[in-house]
């Protein structure tokens, strides 16, 4: 990787931390930028937090920064390095403190970092959205108390992630009682862990004007009521990515259907969708919409990318409106999850990836039934598909033979790049059922599995393809989020199974 020698330079000052503070007042504004990066890159969190202190330009923009660029090609978005992010959040605070009449920076932009799994910075240490929330949010709330905060406030832009575990420090930050020298403005939100009345709190002071990804993921209960309340009051102007919880179209517990069976609540939300005209990415998996596609997706203004159907529970009616519609022609990413396409819906199956055919980039068919019967008609179904990149279909019962054949036929896709397929059926006991629960699931064949993935990856050598990565994550793909909060779930679990079990030692006592 080629450097310019401004950047060596610039290496060889971030190596020496007392130097470069000195150094700071002389130096080019210009250069701050180079210094910066090269500080990142060798984990000079001393050197960081001075130059945040000192910062002389209107604007720090930290994906820019770290991204690739004429002096260093190389990219460091996705060093979430926790010793290099609390210098960044401290040396804005310190900003904010003792800058002074030198205090310049009116923006510090805080998004473009990817959380990865194998973290590239020498100590390996990282942190999360969520910790950089509650890192940020606690900065927040320390420096609203200091004499500084009648000056002008520097806007910090965040993507944030909100849970039990740090929902009260958010909303103190999000909600400063006076002037405040960092005020934060949320373009991502994310949500886990939370009661239907703390997000819509949180929303509402997070600024729903200003944010372009919302995710409400898993401990968040929400029914349709909950749906349509968040949309109607808050709107969402400038949403780009819209993620909803499992069960989030169920009617509300109390309601009672309409006579005439149509469902207000569901042509609420669609209509409130449909005033999203910058909404492009819907993710509704495990939500059940039997015969109701039409009535959710039609009135969108704008054709969506990215269309998450997973376990949905769709019928005929849905995917012939599917694979007609406008959204067809423009999806880059579907996952069509837990349906039996093959056997159920074969025409429209195709129909529907001919017509995305053009931008699909990532397909999901996981737990869609796919058989050895299915592997000739599933090629077919592929073979248009030049453009695709990521397919996964984990979970179905392929054998050893059907997946090489399958293998064959990815081979002539051009762009693909991964490859996620199940543990061939020839490697559990013979007459295992189908879907596979989380036990079932690990009982395999280990040495038997590791030589039919050894061969799959001998059959794309030889086809000159080995630079498609082929995987099998059998509890699905690495999810930081997740990983980072664990804990916090792990606790939430336990505490809803102690409630159930008292309910129902309670119920069985009424019963006695």
């Amino acid at each position: 990787m080629m450097q310019s020698l401004r950047f060596i330079s610039a290496e060889a000052l971030a190596s020496h931390p007392q130097v470069a503070r000195q150094s700071l007042d002389r130096m080019a504004h210009n250069l701050y930028p180079l210094l910066f990066k090269a500080s990142y890159l060798l984990e000079q969190a001393e050197v960081i937090r001075v130059l945040l202190e000192r910062w002389p330009l209107e604007e720090f923009r930290l994906g820019a920064l770290l991204g690739p660029s004429a002096d260093h090609p190389g990219d460091l978005r996705d060093r979430a390095c926790r010793a290099c992010l609390e210098a960044c959040v401290r040396g804005l605070a310190d900003h904010t403190l003792w800058g002074g009449g030198r205090r310049r920076l009116q923006v510090a932009d805080l998004t473009g970092i990817r959380d990865v799994q194998v973290q590239g910075c020498p100590c390996g240490r990282a942190l999360g959205r969520w910790g950089r929330t509650k890192l940020l949010a606690r900065t927040c709330c320390e420096l609203q108390a200091e004499p500084c905060a009648a000056r002008r406030p520097v806007e910090v832009l965040a993507d944030i992630f909100v849970t039990g575990g740090n929902f009260d420090l958010v909303v103190r930050a999000l909600r400063p009682e006076g002037p405040a020298p960092l005020r934060v403005r949320c373009l991502s939100f994310r949500a886990d862990s939370l009661g239907p009345g703390q997000l819509l709190h949180a929303l509402r002071l997070a600024g729903p004007g200003d944010l372009r990804r919302l995710e409400v993921v898993h401990n968040v209960r929400l029914h349709a009521g909950h749906v349509q309340q968040l949309l109607a009051q808050l709107g969402f102007p400038r949403l780009v990515s819209l993620t909803l919880p499992a069960k989030a179209f169920d009617a509300p517990p109390t309601s009672s259907p309409a006579p005439d069976g149509e469902d207000a609540l569901l042509t609420s939300i669609a209509r409130e969708l449909s005033q999203m005209p910058q909404l492009t990415e819907l993710s509704v998996a495990f939500s059940t919409l039997t015969g109701k596609l039409q009535k959710l997706l039609g009135p969108l203004r704008t054709p969506l990318r990215v269309l998450d159907l997973g376990n949905c529970a769709l019928n005929h009616a849905d995917m012939a409106f599917l694979a007609n519609c406008t959204h067809a022609a423009h999806l880059e990413v579907l996952d069509l999850s837990g349906h039996c396409l093959v056997d159920l819906f074969p025409s429209t199956f195709f129909r529907l990836l001919g017509q995305a055919a053009p931008t699909l980039r990532a397909l999901t068919l996981e737990e869609c039934g796919l058989a050895d019967r299915h592997v000739g008609a599933l090629s077919l179904a592929l073979g248009p598909c030049r453009r695709l990149q990521e397919l996964r279909f984990l979970g179905n019962p392929m054998s050893a033979r059907a997946l090489r054949r399958l293998f064959v036929a990815l081979c002539g896709l051009p762009r693909l790049q991964s490859v996620e397929f199940p543990v061939p059926r020839d490697c559990y006991p013979e007459g295992s059922a189908y879907p596979q629960d989380e036990l079932a699931m690990s009982k395999f064949d280990q040495q038997k599995y590791s030589a039919i993935a050894e061969d799959l990856r001998a059959l794309l050598l030889r086809a000159g393809r080995d630079d498609i990565r082929v995987s099998t994550p059998l509890f699905g793909s690495f999810d930081p989020d997740i990983q980072e909060t664990s804990n916090e779930l792990g606790t939430l679990l336990l505490r809803a199974f102690k409630t159930a079990l008292e309910n129902f030692s309670r119920a069985l006592k009424q019963m006695e």
